[in-house]
């Protein structure tokens, strides 16, 4: 028994749930740092490969986890979590575990870092001990959730070695010259758990361009047929795309599976390529750069910049890593998201995808272009070039026919509805469908009015977004007139027709940017149902809660 406690007592165990592998890149982190610290025993390990039942024999359990959609679990935690909430689990069920919880969102969202909240309070519920108190890492920090991380880490070892020094045998905060390179050699190299294989191979069959061609933005409408393997269910509203290639040139590799040309690297890249640096300048400015009294220097030249893994070898020349160490190091080539923007019952074997080439100016004018969205809008669907696609449920779940919609969908935030719109267009041909009204927003009706023969064509004629049908499909174009016009003032407009659809039952669904939008269209609504109803405006938005709780306010939102 002795040593069973005594394995206890020394080991730490950092289980992540990640959606899209920034929790995995914290987790791992943790894992390499508890390393450096003399930690004997480190697991990090994806939570779906834990076995939640083995948990009251963890003495040390670190928690990296982030929340998706609207609050949502990542996939990789549910079976965790349904685990966590049996009733026969009891108040003492943890007693003895310590735990520490960190948490990746995204503030712009209402239910901001929801998964690590609840997380902490239900483990706290059966008894174990919070180490300190919960980390919460923010996408809209200038620095990312790193900004949150770094302090909350380095608060977790001092807490860690006051408990149990043995754990962290080298104490709680090392010096730079205690880490010697070859104790740096034998770190755990990083891997990936998640979903490799894609669920099929597409095949681009159209790159149309949306936008004008001179309006200062590229909207493309891409189609896909898929040419391999499996098409996405019904329930599955999202495709996730990747360059890949086959065989295994060195050159290849490297492009195909590791961003060295779009992720800024983390702090910890530097640090390691101190190590490695041999113009004393060079390594001087390194271990700067990774210190924390470095840190808001760093935040300048790496990431308020943008600078690559690549640009950044390139202004340390005296920095010769060796290739084992690249690969471990620079962040794995992720998949990119994109809300479908068809029917699979309209395009069988198809997918459509609307897609914002994205690019920008930084601070020191320097031109930088969105990986994934610039390569599609690079390819002529005559050459046939292979894209493997993998398909995750989205947030926004399909309708049946018979529910009545509110759609806002400015910008981009469209792509999905038009899926939306083309399946009802066909139910509507052999079954008694319900209204939808469309809020869609944009610059300028010459410029980036994205599918107005589509949506024009469908408000009419007695179709599903026409008035005839108890629909509508409203437009605000916000550069068109002196005053800025969103999509939150036409819904103003439009209040009684809006109340009458929720009265009936109505579901609202909201898509599009991060920044301001959902927040604007979330008071928007407070203000119909004040108008309409009467009721005050603390009444309105506890209507609007319980309207989200039973699974009809729905928002995907991106930053």
């Amino acid at each position: 028994m002795g040593s069973m406690e005594e394995k206890l007592d020394n080991q730490l165990v950092i289980l992540y749930a990640s959606q899209t592998g920034n929790a995995m890149d914290a987790a791992e982190r943790l894992g390499r740092e508890a390393e450096r610290r003399g930690c004997p025993a480190v697991s990090v390990l994806s939570i779906d490969e834990f076995q939640p039942s083995d948990l009251p024999n963890k003495e040390t359990v670190v928690f990296v986890v982030s929340t998706t959609g609207q609050g949502d679990n990542p996939d990789s935690m549910k079976g965790f979590w349904r685990f966590l909430l049996q009733k026969n689990l009891t108040r003492e069920w943890l007693k003895g575990v310590q735990y520490a919880v960190f948490g990746l969102g995204d503030s712009s969202y209402q239910k901001y870092n929801f998964v690590a909240k609840k997380l902490d309070k239900r483990l706290s519920d059966l008894g174990a001990i919070a180490i300190i108190e919960r980390g919460l890492g923010d996408d809209q920090h200038p620095s990312g959730y790193e900004g949150a991380l770094d302090p909350w880490m380095s608060a977790l070892w001092n807490m860690l070695y006051q408990k149990n020094c043995k754990l962290l045998p080298h104490g709680s905060d090392l010096k730079y010259l205690e880490m010697q390179i070859e104790r740096a050699r034998s770190m755990t190299p990083g891997k990936f758990s998640g979903k490799n294989r894609p669920d099929c191979f597409l095949k681009m069959t159209m790159n149309h361009q949306l936008s004008r061609a001179d309006s200062g933005k590229d909207v493309r409408h891409f189609e896909f047929e898929a040419v391999s393997s499996v098409h996405p269910r019904d329930e599955e509203d999202h495709t996730f795309l990747n360059r890949y290639l086959f065989p295994v040139k060195l050159k290849s590799f490297v492009e195909l599976t590791m961003d060295v040309a779009s992720a800024s690297p983390r702090r910890y890249f530097f640090e390691v390529m101190s190590f490695f640096a041999t113009a004393e300048h060079e390594k001087e400015r390194l271990q700067y750069f990774a210190s924390p009294e470095g840190r808001d220097d760093l935040y300048q030249y790496n990431q308020k910049e943008r600078r690559t893994v690549l640009e950044v070898l390139e202004d340390f020349p005296s920095v010769q890593m060796p290739f084992e160490w690249l690969v471990q190091l620079v962040p794995p080539l992720k998949t990119r998201a994109f809300s479908i923007s068809s029917s699979h019952s309209a395009h069988p074997n198809q997918v459509h995808l609307t897609v914002n080439v994205v690019s920008w100016t930084t601070p020191y004018k320097r031109k930088r272009a969105g990986l994934c969205s610039s390569w599609l809008a690079s390819l002529d669907p005559q050459h046939g070039v292979l894209v493997p696609a993998w398909f995750n449920k989205g947030s926004l779940p399909p309708p049946p026919p018979s529910l009545p919609l509110i759609l806002i969908g400015p910008g981009t935030g469209c792509a999905p509805f038009r899926g939306f719109v083309e399946e009802r267009a066909l139910q509507s041909k052999s079954t008694p469908t319900a209204p939808i009204i469309f809020f869609f927003g944009c610059r300028n009706e010459k410029d980036d009015f994205l599918y107005r023969d589509f949506w024009l064509s469908h408000s009419k004629n007695n179709e599903v977004l026409s008035e005839d049908k108890g629909g509508g499909f409203y437009v605000a174009f916000s550069r068109d007139q002196p005053k800025k016009v969103y999509v939150q003032h036409k819904m103003r407009e439009q209040s009684m027709k809006i109340w009458s659809l929720l009265s009936e039952g109505a579901a609202v669904y909201v898509a599009g940017s991060a920044n301001k939008m959902p927040c604007d269209v979330l008071s928007a609504f407070e203000d119909i149902v004040c108008a309409e109803s009467g009721v005050s405006r603390e009444t309105a938005l506890r209507w609007i809660r319980a309207l989200e709780k039973a699974g009809k306010y729905h928002v995907e939102a991106w930053s």
